[in-house]
């Protein structure tokens, strides 16, 4: 985990992974319900738009998070 205000690689690689599992489990879901689909940014734009939006979050929470896992604390001397 990385200090307090800063990211590492390993922060950037969990974000991905976490928007990629995201963008996978909204995409199928909204695949079932719909039934028949078809390849348009219409289809994949949420898609797209969620697994951004977990990437970011991810990143924002452990950039306010210190190497010891609190929100919003500096990093204990």
């Amino acid at each position: 985990m990385s200090k307090f205000r800063t990211l590492n690689m390993v922060d950037l690689g969990k974000g991905l992974l976490i928007a990629f599992l995201t963008a996978l489990f909204t995409g199928l879901i909204q695949l079932f319900e719909a039934g028949p689909f078809t390849f348009t940014w219409l289809t994949f734009q949420p898609i797209v738009y969620s697994a951004v939006a977990a990437a970011m979050a991810y990143l924002i929470k452990n950039f306010f998070t210190n190497s010891t896992g609190e929100l919003l604390k500096r990093e204990k001397r």
